[in-house]
């Protein structure tokens, strides 16, 4: 029983000790800031009480006397930048976030009820009113580590700009509504994300980046990749096909929604998006190419001639629709082959050799790295067309591969 009572004791001795190094280390810091200097020796001793004792972090004395150290600082920093005199520029943003993060603990400690149920406000107001003022801090803290590539620091600062619209110490502003740069700090946080290769934080705002109507395709393509990280297929073709129906003629979504098509071995959804691009511009040579692709793919050979050549009439410089050109009548000559032994066909297959031949020589001059598309359809065509000193020729290349 003694010895329980000790024990009591020494609790009530232990806390007094606690409560009075605490009331004199906010005496001090409270010292410092009347004395009208020393504020971050001020917020030093806060942030001691705070990692100090767990319980010290529901003390709202401790966080006011923080708040108000690091508020002193602020206007001092915002004195001097002001007057044009030097001062750390990374500093100052630093101090207008750090504001935002000590208010809204602040906040939710005033939040919480008394023992009789009762809720009184008593920092809000004055505190969502300051800070109001200098959120736009926060945007340019984070544009401001934007162009020195710190994309984390970067991030979380437009991070708190937008959070700042669901938080309770702004409920008084409708941010999303009323603030015309909401989503635009939302685009620059994608693009934060994006460039850390960071899915989560590339897709979190994305739903308000895509606001920004002047950077949407891009806040698209940064959805697409992250998507694309997490190796989520169906929501990135979702994205693309978003992107291609929004914007048809930006460079990133049609030629991967095409891409994708193909490889999952559905040409005809990639020629349904082709003939669909070409609506909105019928002469673009991507569209085209796709659509030639697409159609030699469904074995559609005849067309894809007659695009292919549509092609080369504009530009006779892409090679795949010279590949295209030759390996579909490659190709029709395999069905003739099919169909029928009959000599009636050998003069119409020899025809073919000759037309896919100058096409296929044309596709190797222009891609002559291409080897393993060239040099075995070279082979087939110089050996049916018994053209000697080429076919040992491309026989040494073959060897070679």
């Amino acid at each position: 029983m003694h010895f329980r009572k000790y024990i009591i004791i020494l609790g009530c001795c232990l806390m007094a000790t606690v409560t009075m190094a605490q009331r004199k280390e906010l005496s001090q810091a409270r010292t410092y800031i009347k004395s009208g200097k020393d504020f971050d020796k001020a917020e030093k001793l806060m942030t001691g009480l705070l990692e100090k004792d767990e319980s010290n972090r529901t003390n709202e004395k401790i966080y006011l006397t923080w708040f108000q150290a690091v508020t002193k600082q602020y206007e001092a920093a915002n004195e001097k930048l002001y007057l044009k005199q030097k001062y750390d520029t990374a500093a100052f943003f630093n101090l207008a976030r750090r504001l935002y993060s000590i208010a809204e603990t602040l906040d939710t400690l005033d939040a919480m009820p008394d023992e009789k149920g009762r809720v009184k406000l008593r920092y809000r107001k004055d505190h969502s009113e300051l800070l109001d003022q200098l959120r736009p801090n926060l945007y340019f803290g984070g544009t401001y580590y934007l162009r020195r590539d710190d994309y984390p620091k970067a991030y979380d600062f437009f991070e708190t700009y937008l959070q700042a619209s669901d938080k309770p110490l702004f409920m008084d502003y409708d941010y999303r509504m009323t603030d015309a740069r909401f989503a635009e700090a939302a685009y620059w946080a994608e693009y934060a994300g994006y460039k850390m290769q960071d899915a989560s934080r590339t897709l979190r705002y994305f739903d308000v980046a895509v606001q920004d109507t002047a950077k949407a395709r891009y806040a698209m393509q940064y959805a697409c990749e992250a998507y694309r990280w997490q190796e989520n297929e169906e929501d990135y073709v979702k994205m693309l096909q978003r992107g291609f129906a929004t914007y048809p003629g930006f460079s990133y979504f049609f030629p991967r929604l095409v891409d994708h098509y193909q490889a999952k071995q559905q040409p005809d959804s990639a020629l349904y998006y082709a003939n669909l691009a070409l609506k909105t511009n019928p002469n673009n040579e991507l569209f085209l190419l796709a659509k030639s692709v697409a159609l030699l793919n469904l074995e559609r050979y005849d067309e894809c001639i007659q695009v292919s050549e549509q092609l080369i009439s504009r530009n006779d410089t892409l090679a795949e629709a010279y590949f295209s050109i030759a390996t579909a009548k490659l190709n029709q000559i395999l069905d003739l082959d099919k169909r029928s032994k009959g000599k009636e066909n050998r003069s119409k297959i020899r025809q073919l050799y000759m037309e896919a031949r100058p096409y296929m020589e044309a596709y190797r001059k222009l891609a002559p790295d291409e080897k393993r598309k060239w040099a075995p359809a070279l082979y087939r065509i110089y050996l049916n067309l018994n053209m000697g000193k080429q076919f040992e020729e491309i026989d040494r290349v073959m060897r070679k591969l």
